[in-house]
């Protein structure tokens, strides 16, 4: 009877599942998301640059292990990877804790420990772009993106509050208990999805890793949506970990929010990305598919500019740094949903894995390089001065990607088919 009412991808049980360790996962990771960078801040007193080569470390797997990861993911079954990226994360958070109880956690060891959950990410991560695809068929790609982000923004909304209060009784290294228990319980509901997928397209023996790569970054070159999508989200990117390598230290720092208002901060800011969820079909419809993601594009600018003029005096950082944040998850999860349809769309089928890694490789491999410039530009400008620098460049793109990529032209989800400049 229940079932009966529901309509759309919640009648399918396996993408429920799927969507079910999704979200687990996602409530986990947005608790370490704060619980992270004040543990390097408050209990291991980082330094600008400290932050922004931990913000480096984490997002370099992308840079080493993305194009071949695409390779892999096209040529064996899925599910096996998601799975082993929840254990494999899982397992590395745990060390945070069991450090900090233990008196030798450090940097170094945060920095491991990100490491090695990214590697996770970066192969679990794509395998499970390419298994929704497979999963659901490529015509509800805007459906089930949005539903993802919905649940992912309702953890944005959450969790952070939650890590507030976690870190304020306990300890940050007790949030990132939470976490890691998290990625774990993922695992076992993904083991419970029933449907069976197929076996990848077999290959010529002779057929070389390299030259599957190749075809992966061939066909990105080739295609001039893929292109523009590739060059204005790594600029993105590149200036999203120049703001997290800073935000974090200027808040607590020089706007004196404790973990408890860091956490309220954070989560009535992610009342701008549950905001963007819910109404990304219907604003891709009205305005097209490129110019939403331009538009996403503005409102992340216009947040990292806020954040810059944030005042320390009075009793305002609070509620102007939520504000920004809710801006910010916008036009974040805005440009998100739509970006991933599209690219997915476009693609063939047997090239969707390495689609899907060589885009995660070309956009976040500049990401490290953003952690320490953003790191470095705190350290010799000030952790103001460097927000003033990302807010200008943010808003250079944002008018780019608005007025003059190729991508703007887009105003439906293509089916094979390819917006030229």
């Amino acid at each position: 009877m229940f079932r009966n009412r529901l309509t759309g991808l919640w009648r399918n049980p396996d993408f429920v599942r799927l969507w079910l360790a999704q979200g687990i996962s996602d409530f986990g990771s947005y608790i370490s998301h704060l619980a992270l960078p004040l543990t390097a801040a408050v209990l291991l007193h980082a330094t600008p640059m400290q932050m922004g080569v931990l913000s480096a470390i984490e997002v370099l797997p992308f840079a080493l292990f993305s194009l071949h990861a695409g390779v892999l993911i096209d040529r064996v079954r899925r599910m096996p990877l998601m799975l082993l990226r929840d254990l494999v994360c899982g397992l590395a958070l745990l060390v945070v804790p069991l450090a900090a109880w233990g008196g030798w956690l450090t940097m170094p060891v945060l920095w491991v420990v990100g490491f090695i959950c990214m590697s996770g990410e970066v192969v679990g991560g794509s395998a499970h772009q390419s298994y929704v695809a497979g999963l659901i068929g490529k015509d509800r790609l805007v459906e089930a993106h949005s539903k993802f982000m919905a649940t992912s923004s309702t953890a944005q909304v959450t969790a952070p509050g939650l890590a507030g209060l976690l870190i304020q009784w306990f300890s940050a290294p007790l949030a990132i208990l939470f976490n890691a228990t998290s990625f774990i319980v993922s695992a076992l509901i993904l083991r419970t999805i029933r449907a069976t997928e197929p076996a990848p397209e077999p290959r010529a023996a002779d057929v070389s890793a390299w030259s599957e790569i190749k075809a992966g970054l061939r066909l990105v070159w080739d295609m001039p949506l893929l292109r523009a999508f590739a060059i204005q989200t790594s600029l993105w990117q590149l200036l999203n970990y120049m703001l997290a390598a800073v935000l974090v230290l200027f808040a607590n720092r020089e706007l004196g929010l404790d973990a408890g208002q860091l956490g309220v901060g954070y989560m009535l800011g992610g009342l701008g990305s549950l905001a963007a969820a819910l109404s990304a079909e219907t604003i891709g419809r009205r305005l097209g598919i490129g110019p939403a993601i331009g538009w996403g594009f503005v409102a992340t600018a216009l947040a990292w500019i806020g954040f810059s003029l944030i005042p320390t005096a009075g009793g305002l950082a609070m509620l102007w740094f939520s504000l920004c944040q809710g801006l910010f998850a916008f036009g974040a999860t805005q440009f998100s949903i739509n970006y991933l349809a599209a690219r997915a769309a476009v693609t063939p089928d047997a090239l969707l894995g390495r689609m899907i890694a060589t885009m995660r490789f070309l956009t976040v491999a500049p990401a490290p390089l953003g952690a320490l410039a953003g790191g470095a530009l705190a350290s010799g400008l000030g952790l103001r001065a460097a927000l003033y620098v990302i807010g200008g460049l943010g808003a250079l793109l944002a008018w780019h990607a608005l007025k003059r990529s190729p991508a703007r032209l887009l105003m439906t989800l293509p089916k094979r088919t390819v917006v030229e400049s």
